[in-house]
This record gives structure tokens, C-alpha cells and sequence, in this order.
């Protein structure tokens, strides 16, 4: 079907001769927007699996700038104790258990460096508490119990602050599919003008085919093979030149460290997905070509 030759000298017209880089262009823009969206749904995806049933207790040494560190560091640990027996007793929280010293050093050494801080200063005390979604506690009861058996405690409720980011997410995400959108308008809006463009430059061929008996159909496919040929050539110009893009940005996002940002990955169906652009964007072509010369056609005389 690529190799069939055409009774119209389609490759000849100047105004399709740049088709291929617009809809290369075109493929490009749409494989980045699509990767973005898909990210970022995995990103929701992840932030909401991972936080939901999740709270963190901050227990703070108090401030106390003539005491010792020995006998701030017994205080938080009473504190810690005090805390762990309210949680493990209240309905509806499946686990508490505290964060190591090593762990929350580790958290620490972002801002504050390596080192043996539990030295040099009294490091908080976290605990990580996971709860029955199917029954989950009343946090705002387990709030006050916690502060008025352990003042200055601080319970964190990680839905508060990751509600947020899933709904700014999911906007980025909306954005990404609706440029998807709107680059494939752009591409059929394209192929409509060059089709037409063709059919304006083939005027006279076209009538004599139409004299000697050819249908509109016949017509349509010398414009169709010929679009689908250069949207196919140039969907897979813009997906080598998307996939080296996205291939770069994953090797400059492996270098950040953010550990409150999930790893931003694609599984192999969301690679699948924009690797078959190339053949979107040539049934794209071939479909509007055939509709345009068929409409065009029907209105002729």
C-alpha cells in the first residue's frame, strides 16, 4: 500500500512538501503533553495509595537552654512513651510505631548534613501511625488527647497538605490532555488545508478522471495513501526526537533527590501509548484526506 503509485503527482505540490515536519511537529508536542499527563497520573496515583491511612506524631523536645542533653533526651523519650500508649489504645489505628534515630537523621541530613547530630543537639521524635480506612478514628479527638497528655506534640495529617497536591496534579493533568487535544485539531486542520491545496493544484486531472469515469472514491485514495504515507514518516520523526527528549529529561530527574517527590516513571503500556503516535497521526491524515476530497468531490459538478 506505501509502495502503490499514484495517478496524481501528490509529491510534486509545493504545499504538501512541509506536512511531514508540521505533523512531526505536531507528534512531538502531543508525545511530551501525553508522557506528562501519564506521569503525573502515576504520581496521583502513588501519593494517594501511599499517604492514605498514614499519619506522622512530632514529638519537639521543649525548649529548655540551660538543661542537658541527657536529661532533655529522657523527657522525649517519657514523651514517646506517653504518646505511643494513647495511639496503640484509641479504636481505629491499626500500628504506631516510632521512627529510629537513624531514620530521622536521615531525614535531617538534607538541611542540617552528616554527622552524629544526636550529639550535638536533641533530635524530634517521629511516629508513624497507620489507621483502619474503614474505620478510621476521630484525628481531631486523637489530636487533643495527644496535647493535653504530651504539650507541644504535633499531629500530622498527611491528607490535609496531599489533597492539595493530587488536585493541582490532576489540573496538570487535565492541561496535558487538552494540548493533546488541541494538537490533534491543529493536525487535521492542517491536513485539511493541504489536501485542498492539492485539490485546487490537481483541478484539471481531477476533472478529466471524473470524464472518464472515475469515482470519488478513487479519487480519495490517491490523497489518503499519499497522506497516510507522510504522516506516518513524520509521526516517526516527532517520536525519535519526543523519546530522546524524554530520555534526556529522565536522566537530569535521576540526579535530584527530593524525597517527598515520587519517582517520576512510566510502566510499559504508558511507553506502548506514545510509541503508537506515529500510527495515530497517519489514520489522522489519511482519515481527513479522504473526508476532505469526498466532501470536496460530492460538491463538484
Amino acid at each position: 500500500m506505501f509502495a502503490r503509485p499514484l495517478d496524481l503527482p501528490l509529491n510534486k505540490d509545493q504545499s504538501s512538501r512541509f506536512l511531514p515536519w508540521i505533523v512531526a511537529l505536531m507528534v512531538y508536542l502531543a508525545a511530551l503533553s501525553l508522557a506528562v499527563a501519564l506521569t503525573v497520573g502515576g504520581v496521583v496515583d502513588r501519593w494517594d495509595r501511599d499517604l492514605a491511612g498514614v499519619l506522622t506524631v512530632q514529638i519537639v523536645p521543649k525548649v529548655d537552654p540551660g538543661g542537658k542533653t541527657e536529661s532533655l533526651t529522657a523527657q522525649i523519650e517519657a514523651d514517646l512513651n506517653r504518646a505511643l500508649k494513647i495511639l496503640r489504645e484509641t479504636p481505629g489505628i491499626e500500628a504506631a510505631e516510632p521512627l529510629s534515630q537513624a531514620a530521622v537523621q536521615s531525614l535531617l541530613e538534607p538541611w542540617l548534613g552528616k554527622g552524629e547530630l544526636s550529639k550535638e543537639l536533641v533530635i524530634p521524635r517521629l511516629i508513624d501511625v497507620s489507621i483502619d480506612a474503614a474505620d478510621p478514628p476521630d484525628v481531631a479527638a486523637l489530636e487533643k488527647r495527644l496535647v493535653s497528655a504530651v504539650p507541644g506534640i504535633a499531629l500530622d495529617d498527611h491528607r490535609v497538605w496531599s489533597d492539595k497536591l493530587v488536585h493541582l496534579a490532576q489540573w496538570v493533568r487535565l492541561v496535558a490532555l487538552g494540548l493533546v487535544f488541541v494538537v490533534t485539531l491543529a493536525a487535521m486542520a492542517t491536513v485539511v488545508f493541504t489536501t485542498r491545496s492539492g485539490m485546487a493544484v490537481h483541478h484539471g486531472i481531477i476533472e478529466v478522471l471524473h470524464l472518464i469515469g472515475a469515482r470519488d472514491i478513487y479519487i480519495a485514495h490517491q490523497f489518503e495513501f499519499y497522506a497516510l504515507r507522510q504522516g506516518l514518516f513524520g509521526g516517526l520523526v516527532g517520536l525519535v526526537l519526543a523519546l530522546l527528549t524524554l530520555i534526556g529529561l529522565g536522566a537530569v530527574a535521576q540526579g535530584i533527590d527530593l524525597p517527598l517527590l515520587p519517582a517520576l516513571t512510566m510502566s510499559l503500556w504508558q511507553w506502548l501509548m506514545i510509541a503508537a503516535l506515529p500510527v495515530f497521526s497517519g489514520l489522522i491524515t489519511m482519515l481527513t484526506a479522504r473526508q476532505t476530497v469526498l466532501r470536496a468531490l460530492a460538491a463538484m459538478p
